[in-house]
């Protein structure tokens, strides 16, 4: 039944976090020989570095002569990373992120059918298939997925006096009061530059609003946004949530929330292996629905990350991308990441292989099916994100909420 669930989910995400880079797999020099090939992964938790290492480890020993150059890159550092990789044309074989397209628009990256087999392709959960496509092409290829709910901590709601999780932002706003007087930190609200456009994004689809309009075109400053940048605003002024929104990271909310210390925020499927089981297991918390503004329609955010293999050598990578990747891909390989990490497949097979427990993924795979997901498909959303990432924060700190969004607007006109 688990596995049931967690396959028609598609899902994904699971973790995230964490510092640092590493090196492992085997070493080895450039790649004119055609069979060596450079992957950076993003690094999600503290166990990625081993699942890769020991994953290039079987595939080399199943295909000699082949090897795979591992570096592990958190997420704080990725963007930076891959900004440089291809200014200065250094770009890896295969990377593990969360964008796409530009690479796409740029003639960087192989469609997915030339680095996949048609069993590989044919696995792909539509969901998140349509989700990789350039102008109706696909081009990268889904690697894990997830999707937010509400975290509360029953501890904290019933020394509060709070009967049930809050369904309207109104809800919201009356149980972050209580839980303030009764001495705890009432809202986790990360806007700080690890995922702030996420942050933002689960509070203004919730209230009507998004990054476009509903024919396609940049809609960053529709009054909807406003709105919801005015009622973040309120609650940090009232000091409803941690301090310093604009400057604090998801993981470090995430955090808070496992040791007990937050009431409540807006969670991912992942927080419990990545956080909270390994901080308390036996934390009383509950998972609800999103709030939004009416309290009448929960929408939820999805999220993807993906593999795309870049070309290079006048396609002389190719082959060796396309071992690595199907290798990857088999059952085995691509349900044990899941599995390791604590995301939803994006596969028929994985999803299959997965028997993670129905009780707890349920609610994310049932969230999964009507998710609204970033606009990864126009090339210029990589800009946009590095635009929110920088001064969303700042419309509850200080600056005004129009004139953030407006100045995102104009980011998001330059090019797309």
């Amino acid at each position: 039944m688990k596995r049931h669930l967690i396959g028609i989910a598609t899902g994904v995400v699971l973790a995230l976090v964490l510092t640092g880079c590493g090196k492992g797999g085997s070493s080895g020099g450039g790649d004119s020989d055609g069979k060596t090939i450079r992957f950076v992964a993003a690094k999600y938790d503290d166990d990625t570095q081993p699942y890769w290492a020991n994953l290039i480890k079987a595939f080399e020993a199943e295909n000699p002569g082949y090897q795979v150059e591992l570096e592990v890159v958190d997420w704080e550092q990725l963007d930076s990373k891959v900004k440089t990789y291809v200014q200065t044309g250094q770009q890896p074989d295969v990377l593990n992120y969360n964008k796409f397209s530009d690479f796409a628009r740029d003639d960087l990256i192989y469609q997915a059918k030339d680095v996949v087999s048609p069993k590989v392709l044919d696995d792909f959960l539509p969901l998140f298939a349509d989700q990789a496509q350039y102008e109706g092409v696909q081009y990268g290829l889904p690697f894990i997925s997830s999707a937010r709910l509400f975290f509360y901590n029953k501890d904290i709601f019933n020394k509060a006096k709070i009967s049930k999780p809050p369904s309207s932002w109104a809800e919201v706003e009356d149980a972050a009061r209580k839980i303030k007087k009764a001495g705890d930190i009432p809202l986790g609200l990360p806007l700080g530059a690890e995922e702030a456009q996420a942050e933002f994004y689960i509070w203004a689809m919730n209230n009507g609003g998004g990054w476009t309009d509903e024919s396609g075109k940049w809609a960053v400053d529709q009054r909807a946004n406003v709105e919801t940048l005015d009622f973040l605003r309120t609650l940090t002024k009232a000091e409803l949530t941690q301090p310093n929104p604009e400057a604090t990271n998801r993981k470090d909310v995430f955090n808070q929330f496992a040791q007990g210390k937050i009431g409540m925020l807006n969670g991912a499927v992942f927080m419990r292996k990545g956080f909270i089981d390994t901080v308390d297991k036996n934390l009383n918390y509950g998972v609800a629905p999103l709030p939004s503004k009416d309290g009448t329609t929960h929408n939820t955010l999805g999220v993807q990350d993906y593999l795309v293999a870049f070309k290079k050598d006048e396609d002389k990578n190719r082959e060796a991308v396309n071992k690595f990747l199907d290798f990857f891909y088999q059952k085995k390989n691509a349900s044990k990441f899941l599995s390791t990490e604590g995301f939803l497949s994006v596969t028929k097979s994985a999803g299959d292989a997965l028997s993670s427990d129905s009780a707890y993924y349920k609610p994310f795979v049932d969230a999964l099916s009507g998710a609204r997901f970033a606009p990864t498909d126009n090339p210029n959303w990589a800009a946009v994100e590095g635009a929110v990432k920088q001064r969303i924060g700042t419309a509850v700190s200080g600056a005004e909420p129009k004139e953030v969004l407006g100045e995102i607007q104009e980011t998001a006109e330059k090019d797309g």
